[in-house]
């Protein structure tokens, strides 16, 4: 059986690792033959590369996703897309008959398995020469539709012991960036652990509930119960007694409040 190919292509790069991360996990036999940063680059390497699959974000710089999509339908070999987007799933009928699938900002592990369960069944069925549907009626959706709805992550899959633990976010306290793991604190004095970077994680998360008040801590905003100085101009969180440190460049954050 021939190796199927992929190409991603996404101008955030933590997107694109942990896509690549993920692909992995789900499609282990998935080869993922490049990753390209704005829609120029993703063009060039197509049509040099020729992959089965390319994962393809709708807004790029150079040429954003909808861009490659049409100049796609001059190849003589077109691959199958998957729109990767931050569009809610309301917006998102619009790509229904114009691509292969589509995939939701933040990504869902459970969705992209059937994402690739999808492309796995389209790439089995397809005939040798296959185009992509006409763009045209999608670009015109696209550009009707109102900014992006962005989704944040609302439940988090984390360890204790050897347990594994669904956590609401509205449970957390906090989040303290260690080692190689970031540590989870909740509201009801447990800890728990995930393997998610806290840089990575802190872009699943909605801005305006959880805000970084130093390089290795996260805090969950409503959980705050007082903001104090000591006499050194130092700046400090409470949450349940607890006493959090926030860095001089962070300290903005609560200026207004």
């Amino acid at each position: 059986m021939n190796t199927i190919t992929a190409i991603i292509a996404d101008d955030e790069p933590l997107l694109r690792h942990h896509l690549d991360r993920s692909l992995g996990e789900v499609w282990p036999d998935l080869e993922i033959i490049a990753s390209c940063s704005d829609g120029a680059q993703a063009l060039q390497q197509i049509e040099t590369l020729q992959p089965d699959v390319v994962f393809l974000d709708i807004r790029m710089p150079e040429l954003d996703g909808m861009a490659v999509a049409k100049a796609l339908r001059q190849l003589e070999v077109v691959p199958l897309i998957v729109f990767v987007t931050a569009y809610d799933e309301y917006a998102i009928s619009a790509f229904e008959q114009n691509a292969a699938d589509y995939l939701l900002k933040p990504l869902n592990e459970t969705r992209l398995e059937s994402c690739c369960a999808k492309i796995k069944q389209q790439l089995a069925s397809r005939k040798p020469q296959s185009s992509l549907p006409d763009m045209t009626k999608l670009l015109q959706q696209i550009s009707q539709l109102g900014p992006a709805v962005p989704h944040y992550l609302s439940w988090l899959k984390a360890s204790r012991g050897e347990d594994i633990h669904l956590i609401s976010v509205d449970d957390v306290l906090y989040f303290r960036a260690e080692e190689k793991y970031v540590s989870i604190y909740t509201d009801d004095h447990r800890e728990y652990l995930i393997r998610t970077p806290l840089k990575e994680l802190l872009t699943q998360l909605d801005p305006d509930q959880f805000w970084k008040i130093h390089r290795s801590t996260v805090v969950r905003v409503a959980a705050i119960d007082k903001v104090s100085k000591d006499f050194t101009g130092r700046m400090f969180v409470t949450m349940q007694q607890q006493t959090l440190p926030v860095s001089r460049a962070q300290q903005a954050l609560f200026k207004s409040m």
